[in-house]
């Protein structure tokens, strides 16, 4: 069984940076694309980066593009988010596939971790 841990939430002051982090353990995710959502309070879970199995290929929300980037090495993945927003707060999601497919800017993961807080103070 797959399981997602991430790591690096917390609180904020808008503008400023936070490094979230996500290990995998069960079975090992190198070949499979892997992603970032979040959910805010009383709206649906949305898309926010995506990586491809090699790290070469990205896709972004267009709400998070020029100010967070997605990236992986051989255990973790990781999501570095600058200039945070008001808007960013949210609880943040590491997911990832069973696979290398590819569906861009998507939410058809296979495996999700169990979330990571991150509140963004205005």
């Amino acid at each position: 069984q797959v399981q997602l841990v991430e790591s690096g939430g917390g609180l904020v002051q808008a503008g400023g940076s936070l490094r979230l982090s996500c290990a995998a353990s069960g079975r090992t995710l190198s070949s499979s694309t892997m992603g970032w959502c979040r959910q805010a309070p009383g709206k649906e879970r949305e898309f926010v980066a995506a990586l491809n199995w090699s790290g070469d290929t990205t896709a972004y929300a267009d709400s998070v593009k020029g100010r967070f980037t997605i990236s992986r090495d051989n255990a973790k993945v990781y999501l570095q988010m600058n200039n945070l927003k008001a808007e960013d707060t949210a609880v943040y999601y590491c997911a990832g596939r069973r696979d290398s497919n590819w569906y861009g800017r998507s939410l058809r993961f296979d495996y999700w971790g169990q979330g990571t807080q991150v509140t963004v103070s205005s």
